[in-house]
């Protein structure tokens, strides 16, 4: 993994900051203007390339998964929260990660509910050992932050956000519509659209919309504002299962999703092929090593989603991998145990 490991840090690690947490800013990365848009890239720019998973352990499924994401080669990982399951193991997962991948290789994190109040584990001890490799991060690395890659003539704007889990006071950080942390999120979503950059992808621990047992524990308005704001694809963990929707939007008949109801009219595209601006794809990639959940098909929600895999569904274990180009969004689920699969294309 050494030659590996030098391949991504000439890539993408010159100029990157550190690891230690940041306060959240909205401010603009650093290397650009306040204001000023970024150049668009040309159409012999290189796709970005990255994978995305949560709820991961350090058992041997989880080793499988990161030795697929390996075999990838992507530019960076997006780690989706619950990492080792116990407290005391956050250096043991983190010598699980960069024994496969490499100490320099870009293996992201926003936290889930298992490390967030440290009782599975502590974030900041996650954060210090998996530190941001990533050049131009805004926020505080491990809990909200966005990032844009590339750091020069973007393809996307990931943002990594934290709602609906508690943390060591036992609260839940306030993502309630007109919160600091709800601007913050929509200052995100709007600086990309300013600086022109094709793609946006979200990224959290927990899902709203899903097939198991959870309930929206993001919240319905935040939810929401991640459809007005024309997000591309929102990724999350959390259920134990791969789940991924249509394109939901709003519209005439359909000004805003209620959670645990299904409305046809809050459906844009669907299927595998879709178009920009016809909605927001949730996908939940909570297959990254740990036991799986059962799906729920008879669940009121059922009819958002295209697709589905868990423990009694077509079983599997992966990754995400999502390719992003000027004109198109492409992902897929690359299977490290069992077989099912999923894609889907979003173009502009």
């Amino acid at each position: 993994m050494a030659a590996l490991s030098a391949l991504f840090a000439l890539a993408l690690l010159t100029g990157c900051t550190g690891g230690s947490p940041q306060p959240p800013s909205s401010g603009t990365p650093s290397g650009t203007a306040s204001g000023t848009k970024a150049p668009r890239s040309t159409p012999a720019q290189a796709p970005v390339v990255f994978t995305a998973q949560g709820d991961i352990g350090v058992g041997s499924k989880a080793r499988k998964v990161l030795e697929t994401v390996a075999k990838i080669k992507p530019a960076l990982n997006l780690a989706l929260g619950d990492f080792s399951y116990q407290a005391g193991l956050e250096q043991q997962f983190c010598d699980m990660v960069t024994g496969v991948l490499g100490t320099g290789f870009p293996y992201e994190l926003v936290t889930g509910n298992h490390e967030s109040d440290g009782h599975d584990g502590d974030i900041a001890t996650f954060a210090q050992c998996l530190p941001n490799r990533l050049p131009g991060l805004v926020g505080e690395y491990g809990t909200q932050w966005y990032v844009d890659v590339p750091q020069e003539n973007p393809l996307v704007r990931i943002v990594m956000v934290s709602p609906g889990i508690k943390f060591r006071d036992g609260k839940t950080l306030d993502y309630g519509r007109g919160s600091e942390r709800w601007k913050w999120t929509a200052d995100a979503l709007d600086g990309a659209k300013e600086r022109n950059i094709p793609w946006t992808v979200v990224g959290m621990h927990t899902p709203c919309f899903n097939l198991g047992a959870y309930s929206c524990q993001p919240g319905a308005d935040f939810t929401n504002l991640l459809i007005d704001k024309n997000v591309d694809l929102v990724l999350t963990g959390h259920q134990h299962l791969y789940q991924r929707t249509h394109q939901l939007g709003h519209g005439k008949d359909c000004p805003a999703l209620v959670p645990d109801e299904f409305s046809k009219q809050c459906l844009g595209g669907t299927g595998g092929t879709l178009n920009q601006g016809r909605g927001t794809v949730f996908a939940g990639v909570g297959i990254g090593g740990v036991g799986l959940h059962d799906v729920r098909e008879d669940d009121p929600e059922a009819g958002y989603f295209a697709e589905w895999s868990g423990k009694n569904v077509k079983p599997t274990y992966g990754t995400l991998k999502v390719s992003v180009a000027e004109d198109a969004l492409t992902a897929g689920l690359v299977p490290a145990e069992g077989s099912f699969t999923d894609t889907f294309t979003i173009t502009r």
